[in-house]
């Protein structure tokens, strides 16, 4: 008999890790002063979703495959996010787009439309490298959290397909 994890287990690690990131996110913001930019939120909105599908996965049945699925959807559209601030986050300086006005006063003032392609496509905040986690950047740890998930997400999909 294999030592493998099984399907609630594989969901359940699916949880405790993007509730991690989500914890290690509010850290970095609060105790050590980041304002998150509008990709870091939109990193932040795809870590708690694929946790919450997870959950979900979790409450009503974890052996079916739909649930694994969509977590692993909501990782990888997350990864995406991250990918593209850390394209914003190579170009050069002349390249980099102007930066836009603080994100919760978009909130406060801009239509929905204006605040989601801002929040998809990044402002020149996003271009900001923050190193306060040593080795390499926010968005480059954000990307490793998101291709754990989704490696876990893709581990509970063939245990549940068993």
């Amino acid at each position: 008999m294999k030592n493998s994890l099984k399907t609630e287990q594989w969901a359940t690690w699916i949880c405790l890790g993007a509730g991690g990131i989500l914890c290690i996110g509010l850290l970095v913001e609060f105790a050590l002063g980041l304002a998150p930019c509008p990709l870091c939120m939109m990193q932040r909105i795809w870590f708690a979703l694929t946790g919450i599908v997870a959950w979900i996965g979790l409450s009503h049945n974890p052996r079916w495959g739909i649930y694994p699925l969509v977590s692993a959807l909501c990782a990888m559209v997350g990864g995406g996010f991250a990918i593209r601030q850390l394209w914003l986050q190579s170009l050069p300086a002349d390249q980099v787009p102007s930066c836009g006005p603080d994100l919760s006063y978009m909130i406060d003032a801009f239509p929905l439309g204006d605040l989601l392609v801002a929040m998809t496509s990044g402002t020149g905040d996003c271009a900001v490298v923050h190193d306060v986690i040593p080795l390499m950047s926010i968005a480059g740890w954000s990307l490793l959290g998101f291709s754990l998930l989704l490696f876990a997400s893709v581990m509970q999909l063939r245990q549940s397909l068993r």
